[in-house]
């Protein structure tokens, strides 16, 4: 099989956050015009202790596992919602640092393009907090496709 008779893959980073139904729509879109399929990924970022926490220390593991239910469901609807409209999807879920898995999945797919959502911070927010999306970004090797979040105001 040469290379350009393989199926694209289309790597979808989410984070259910308000922008996710667009970057999935974005994602399908792409997926449809190049006969591709899409991966869906979430990473669930570990709760960060301090000691003042320490006695809640028994509770973190039940919570991190319903955060891993919770997002195993919600990823699978998403990819019921796709394979309804023909989109071949899978589903992946990570417990780490977003960056890093999301850069590892996308070379370990060999994914043709990674879309994801720009929640829209600041320059100053990006500068204290750090960006997923910008991280992706510098350390991809392969397109990154950046969806914007809805702006409600530039809607007729």
């Amino acid at each position: 099989m040469r290379y350009t008779d393989r199926m694209k893959t289309i790597l979808v980073p989410i984070d259910f956050s308000a922008v996710s139904g667009v970057v999935v729509d974005e994602a399908a879109t792409l997926a449809r015009a190049l006969s591709g399929r899409v991966v869906l990924l979430t990473v669930i970022q570990p709760p960060v202790i301090t000691s003042e926490y320490a006695p809640l220390m028994e509770n973190i593991s039940e919570i991190v596992a319903a955060g891993e239910k919770t997002a195993a469901k919600k990823l699978a609807k998403l990819a019921e919602q796709l394979e309804a409209k023909s989109i071949a999807a899978e589903t992946l879920q990570f417990n780490g640092a977003p960056v890093t898995n999301i850069v590892e999945q996308a070379e370990k797919l060999s994914a043709d393009y990674i879309v994801m959502g720009s929640h829209g911070h600041s320059a100053v927010y990006d500068l204290l907090v750090g960006s997923t999306t910008h991280g992706v970004l510098m350390r991809s090797k392969c397109p990154v496709v950046i969806v914007p979040p809805e702006n409600p105001k530039a809607k007729p």
